[in-house]
């Protein structure tokens, strides 16, 4: 018998991903957040009075980010002052981690309905912004605490990306055709008009006209193969790097949001739940490699659902590099078609703190678009973690 407490998704969406200084760029991270707050609210059909908690992930917690986010987008969407909102940041996996938060607010019977969200604007806000604040441009991570640098000397993600390639082995040429093919799948996605979650927002276009954008703006399609090539590596020459920005995420804006309630809640208002949740999996790992953090959780996700990888209709790996990804398929050997089948944060780009519960509603269109029941979503996450979910689509 089911528990009523169950936490269950009852709308998961997004904002098309806008590339950094591109058609999102006069726009606030506040008011993204708000816009699809509300726009979560109503496709989930839940009274926005009977919304007990809101979550937000946001990476860099400064400038038009701070203050708590959240609790500024609930007023900003007009939601009642009654719902309070915290802002966390478990970095790459903020908004991730916010829904698991949710859900456990659920389950723990403290909130019927709570919405867990995340937004992050990368060109109204730079990355590290808030280690820089006051300090002039980023120049490394001066301001972590000496005992702990000296303790694990932790690099930039772009070095523990290389540093992965060359533990299993993965050729700049693997890394460059991983990136083509993140692009061509996802242009064939949007050609379909397959995003479902997707919400359009307004935005400008190069001139500074109004426009609206309904897609993911980093999405190429068509690809200069020399380009690509003779693109430098970012921190290594050519000899011994293979992660260019070619093969890595887009520094993007966007924002994501999904709507969980518990069963007997959403049962009491007459609503169907669109999935429910497996396993929830946050693990520690390498600070120094750092991102190899998705192998243990994509373990213990799997071993906390019950199921096998074989068993995955869709999975959604945040490639954040190139050379994550393929190293955990290194690991796992999955079916590939399912891996990423709408391309992923090379081409869609990574709002930091918006990707999560974005890749969340994307997995889950995906699943409704194939058919299919079961999906895997991992993320690798700085400084050593990954978040993992999995879930079962029910409608």
């Amino acid at each position: 018998m089911k528990s009523l407490f169950e936490p269950v998704i009852l709308s998961a969406v997004r904002t098309p991903f806008g590339r950094r200084n591109g058609a999102l760029r006069e726009t606030r991270p506040d008011e993204l957040l708000a816009n699809i707050i509300v726009a979560a609210v109503d496709r989930a059909g839940v009274p926005s009075t009977s919304v007990n908690d809101v979550i937000a992930g946001c990476v860099s917690q400064a400038g038009e980010q701070g203050a708590n986010i959240a609790r500024q987008a609930v007023l900003l969407a007009g939601l009642p002052a009654e719902i309070p909102a915290v802002t966390l940041n478990r970095m790459c996996g903020s908004s991730q981690y916010a829904v698991h938060a949710a859900a456990q607010a659920n389950a723990a019977g403290d909130a019927d309905f709570a919405i867990g969200c995340g937004v992050e604007s990368m060109s109204r806000v730079p990355m590290f912004l808030d280690l820089t604040l006051g300090q002039g441009d980023f120049k490394g991570f001066d301001n972590l605490h000496p005992r702990l640098t000296a303790l694990h000397d932790i690099p930039h993600q772009v070095e523990s990306a290389e540093r992965i390639g060359s533990h299993w082995g993965i050729s700049r040429q693997a890394c460059d055709e991983f990136a083509k093919e993140s692009h061509r799948r996802a242009h064939v996605a949007r050609e379909a008009r397959l995003h479902r979650e997707i919400v359009p927002v307004s935005g400008v276009d190069k001139a500074g006209a109004s426009i609206v954008l309904d897609h993911d703006e980093g999405v190429r399609s068509v690809i200069d193969h020399e380009k690509m090539a003779a693109m430098l590596p970012v921190f290594r020459d050519m000899d011994s790097g293979v992660v260019t920005a070619a093969n890595a995420s887009q520094m993007s804006d966007g924002s994501g949001a999904v709507v969980l309630g518990s069963l007997g809640a959403a049962q009491r208002l007459g609503l169907t739940p669109k999935a429910r949740f497996l396993a929830r999996v946050v693990v520690g790992s390498d600070p120094v490699m750092q991102l190899t953090g998705v192998m243990p959780a994509t373990r213990l996700a799997l071993q906390r659902a019950g199921v096998s990888l074989a068993d995955i209709d869709w999975i959604e790996l945040n490639e954040a590099f190139a050379t994550v990804a393929l190293a955990w398929a290194r690991e796992f050997s999955p079916d590939m078609d399912k891996l990423n089948p709408w391309g992923g944060a090379i081409a869609h780009g990574h709002p930091l703190g918006g990707t999560g519960a974005g890749l969340l509603a994307k997995m889950l269109s995906g699943l409704e678009a194939r058919g299919g029941t079961l999906g895997l979503q991992v993320m690798c996450i700085g400084h050593g973690m990954a978040t993992a979910t999995v879930v079962e689509r029910l409608n």
